[in-house]
């Protein structure tokens, strides 16, 4: 299904944004301290404080425009759709327009079956958005069981400019809802007024409805174009149903709250990554409201709540899938994921551990587990969850480079070298031109101070793909330096700073270059920086050595070859 995500947002921003610029609440002194209590917690999308303070703040002033307003909103980026529901009402009833009010209302009579009074509502000039009036209109004949006077309606939200694949969707959803599965394939499959991008959603309606035409080869020939052949357990597992020759239900749609869901849905989607997460996020709300168990729809709430660094809610939006849901496995994902970021590291283990013994074919399963572990220097347990991804790889694919290259990582920090060099050669197999690997498997023959010549290729061609990437521009510089060629090294070390300017290795690097051409009380300046910015200690007590007996005397000591001016150009 297109996206038109500039004329869609302008569509769907238009008058929501207006909530930041309200005049602010009065100071009362009732009102004052929760108001600002609020705000604060508001400007850091803590929707949990900032729904209990502005309810707070509306005891001593109900009829406060801006409370009320900013009070729903909270409540409905808290999920709490039903506390918002009064909220809305007391905003109509204060004769005050305001577009999440009316989304609010809307969905509600959605939910109850009031499809009457959503078509009168429109009618006496109640508005949104013109995509979501129109497809709400639609969705509320088909409720009334007015199915050609909802055709007309989708027909009339498709010829609204930039906007026609929204509603050639959303009338194909019901279409299969009703039955006609030939009408709705006429859609789906582009014969009726031109093809549909595929987004997820569409292409597995798209399959049942081919199903339910006994075209079970022609579903599957879509889902393994759309999806390829590293599909997830959902989709894995339809597509064997199919293959079995199962008559599979259509169940994307089974009525008007649901086709209402869809709206909610399809505007929060195209929206994603092209308005405000917040913003996002209520079109997403108003989703799972109207329809609980719309797996999408929570896994993209909990997606924009993660986005707004929102952990603890956005684990519990990963909760809400059910464990028979062909999601879960993704929600378990996006839970561990929130936990880690949250600190809860052990805990985030502990459900990918769960995961991968429920889904031991998944290989991102084994992957996510060992990405964690590495995360925690635990390189032996983290192997043995890449051995076990990898082991599941049937044909050599580009996308598997990072799984080998993080195998190797685990290797390398195990002082198994060949086994590392082996997984960063078979990254750079898959991905010759990777700039990661290259520059880790160039600055780790860099240090080894072998195959140097090859390490300097990598390195350069590392640095031609991210020259802003300082931890490369680095390597190419220390590269140098190791080689002998000091006045060489210097602009790239000095840019590498410039790039990482709080980072203690690339400090203490450009350091060690300032000393090595001469420059010795720079060399001491940037010690000293590399010291502030917290190093390992090991590296902060070479580092303190340096500074009291200069570095000659520290690689004398530590039995390196001594400074040398050879090759430098």
């Amino acid at each position: 299904m297109a996206k038109s995500l500039p004329r869609l947002a302008a569509l769907a921003i238009l008058g929501l944004a207006a909530l930041n610029t309200a005049a602010p609440a009065r100071a009362d002194l009732g009102v004052s301290g929760p108001y600002l209590a609020a705000r604060q917690a508001s400007f850091l999308s803590d929707y949990r404080a900032a729904a209990a303070y502005y309810t707070e703040a509306l005891v001593s002033d109900p009829s406060n425009p801006r409370l009320l307003e900013n009070a729903m909103t909270a409540l409905v980026g808290l999920g709490e759709v039903e506390k918002a529901v009064p909220i809305a009402r007391r905003i109509e009833t204060l004769g005050n327009p305001d577009q999440l009010a009316n989304l609010v209302l809307m969905a509600d009579q959605m939910k109850q079956g009031q499809f009457d009074r959503v078509i009168a509502d429109l009618d006496a000039g109640r508005q949104t958005a013109p995509l979501v009036d129109g497809l709400i209109r639609a969705w509320a004949e088909f409720g009334q069981g007015r199915m050609t006077d909802a055709l007309a309606a989708f027909d009339a939200a498709s010829a609204q400019s930039g906007i026609k694949a929204f509603g050639l969707y959303h009338k194909a959803l019901a279409l299969a809802a009703v039955g006609d599965f030939e009408g709705a394939d006429t859609i789906f499959s582009g014969e009726a007024e031109g093809p549909l991008r595929a987004t997820r959603r569409g292409v597995l309606a798209h399959a049942e409805v081919l199903s339910q035409l006994e075209r079970n080869d022609d579903a599957i020939e879509l889902i393994d174009a759309a999806f390829g052949t590293e599909v997830d357990p959902g989709v894995a597992a339809l597509r064997a149903r199919l293959a079995e020759g199962d008559a599979l239900p259509f169940d994307v749609i089974d009525g008007a709250a649901q086709g209402a869901a869809e709206v909610f849905f399809t505007v929060a989607s195209a929206l994603n990554g092209d308005a405000l997460d917040g913003y996002t996020l209520l079109y997403a709300r108003l989703a799972q409201f109207l329809a609980p168990k719309n797996a999408d729809a929570i896994l993209l709430s909990a997606g924009l709540l993660e986005a707004q660094e929102r952990y603890e809610l956005a684990t519990e939006a990963y909760a809400a899938v059910p464990k028979d849901d062909p999601a879960f496995y993704a929600a378990e994902l996006g839970r561990a994921e929130a936990m880690r970021h949250a600190g809860d590291v052990d805990g985030a283990i502990e459900t990918l551990r769960g995961l991968a013994a429920t889904y031991p074919d998944v290989a991102i399963v084994h992957v996510t587990l060992g990405d964690a572990l590495r995360s925690q220097e635990r390189f032996a347990d983290a192997l043995k969850a890449y051995d076990a991804a990898i082991a599941l790889f049937d044909e050599p694919a580009r996308g598997q480079w990072i799984v080998y290259y993080a195998r190797g990582i685990s290797h390398e920090r195990l002082d198994q070298w060949p086994e590392a060099e082996a997984d960063f050669r078979k990254a750079l197999e898959l991905e010759p031109d990777q700039p990661q690997v290259l520059n880790y498997l160039g600055y780790s023959y860099v240090e080894m101070n072998t195959n140097l010549d090859e390490a300097m290729s990598m390195i350069e061609r590392a640095v031609a793909a991210r020259p802003d990437d300082g931890y490369i521009t680095d390597s190419l510089g220390w590269g140098l330096y190791k080689l002998g060629r000091y006045q060489e090294a210097v602009p790239h070390m000095e840019r590498a700073a410039a790039l990482m300017p709080v980072d203690p290795v690339v400090n203490d690097h450009l350091g060690d270059v300032y000393w090595a051409v001469g420059r010795k009380v720079e060399a001491q300046f940037q010690w000293h920086r590399a010291l502030s910015f917290g190093p390992d200690e090991a590296e902060a007590e070479r580092i303190r050595k340096k500074l009291e007996v200069g570095l000659d005397k520290v690689l004398k000591d530590e039995g390196a070859p001594p400074l040398r001016a050879a090759n430098d150009g």
